[in-house]
């Protein structure tokens, strides 16, 4: 595996080519322009001298990560992190005295997902960090409780859920309690784990409405789907692919509950499209509990933005959904995304008005609802 970075830009300037027409190219792009002032595409024939440019630009101090973070005009960053996670960066920022808001969201699939690697070691390490009895299911509950209040003194407003489906359950707590001491003992099959995962959803959105951390759930991919990939390179890099996902049958438990809360904030990500206009939006529409969140992950894309827009507006309306929120791992990128969201929106709120289904004074409005106002809200910032 290549680890010189000068030889890695290289491959990548000579196929750069490669990335045409793609989301990558947009964002690549953008960020070489916007941020190192670079107006022409990587190629073989300048790429030592656009790596010694870049090279030097993050020299400056103008380019350290808080200085970029005021830059690009940001307000807040959410991490996402482990149920596990002891927060020492969020303390370490938090104590250093600069402005800059990063909050972390509560993510406990480590905790709550059986076929998770670790899992019981998981359970334990759990309860001694929270001083709660993770063996029984009351004292794994609190844990869940402990932890989540924990991630809310360094400013969370939000829980994350990776599940592989949008499955929820809702089973008497003595079934509940039985099911976890299956799982517990390592005695689960395949679909007691699928139950339980179905189950702790349910209860992760009772929590929510306790707490007020809003709800995120992002079903459908089938993790590592390559186990040549995954062994080669680790978790979350074996070739994760979207899968058909049904939301109607599968949240109805869960809202049966609490989908008709209107102090519960409920966002739903898909990687299946085909369910926008059939399931997701006359879901949301409906539920008060319910908000779409923004085309992710593979549709985080200007023909997939658009597609949003176009399947789910007449249904749920703009007001059900939460505006735009990226989930880059590369920093730089931030703002190149939200320009193209920006523009995809505003495209297609021009369209509206040009077609008379819309009044111009409407469009400026929901214009910076969706760029900022909506997010702002759902996200309880």
């Amino acid at each position: 595996m290549a680890t010189d970075g000068r030889a890695i830009w290289r491959l990548f300037c000579e196929n750069y080519y490669l990335f045409r027409g793609t989301p990558t190219r947009l964002w690549f792009d953008y960020t070489l322009s916007e941020l190192f002032g670079i107006d022409e595409l990587p190629s073989a024939a300048n790429a030592d001298r656009l790596y010694d440019h870049v090279a030097e630009c993050l020299e400056r101090p103008e380019y350290r990560p808080r200085a970029l973070y005021e830059r690009f005009n940001i307000e807040v960053i959410s991490t996402t992190d482990s149920a596990l996670d002891d927060l020492d960066w969020h303390a370490r920022i938090r104590d250093s005295g600069w402005k800059g808001r990063v909050v972390p969201a509560y993510r406990p699939d480590a905790v709550v997902d059986p076929d998770f690697q670790g899992f019981g070691t998981n359970l334990d390490k759990f309860g001694e960090i929270t001083g709660a009895d993770t063996g029984t299911w009351t004292g794994y509950l609190d844990a869940h409780r402990s932890r989540r209040a924990y991630f809310k003194t360094f400013g969370a407003t939000s829980t994350d859920h990776g599940h592989a489906t949008a499955d929820t359950a809702n089973l008497p707590q003595n079934e509940a309690a039985a099911l976890f001491d299956n799982v517990r003992l390592g005695k689960a099959n395949a679909d007691e784990r699928r139950l339980f995962r179905a189950q702790m959803l349910t209860e992760m959105a009772k929590m929510s409405l306790d707490d007020g951390l809003v709800m995120q759930i992002h079903p459908g991919s089938l993790r590592n789907h390559s186990p040549a990939i995954l062994a080669k390179f680790g978790r979350d890099k074996g070739f994760d692919i979207p899968t058909r996902t049904d939301y109607v049958t599968a949240l109805k438990p869960l809202l049966d509950v609490v989908g008709l809360e209107r102090n519960l904030t409920i966002i739903l990500f898909t990687l299946d499209e085909t369910s926008y206009a059939r399931e997701l939006a006359p879901l949301a529409g409906v539920y008060p509990a319910l908000k779409l969140g923004p085309a992710w992950w593979f549709h985080d894309s200007a023909e997939g933005m658009r597609r949003f827009r176009e399947m789910t507006t007449e249904t749920a309306g703009f007001y059900n959904t939460v505006g735009f929120n990226d989930d880059t791992r590369a920093f730089p990128s931030i703002p190149a995304r939200h320009d193209i969201a920006r523009r995809v929106d505003c495209a297609f709120l021009a369209g509206l008005v040009a077609e008379h289904r819309l009044q111009e004074n409407e469009a400026y409005e929901l214009a910076r609802d969706l760029a900022y106002g909506l997010a702002k809200k759902a996200y309880r910032l």
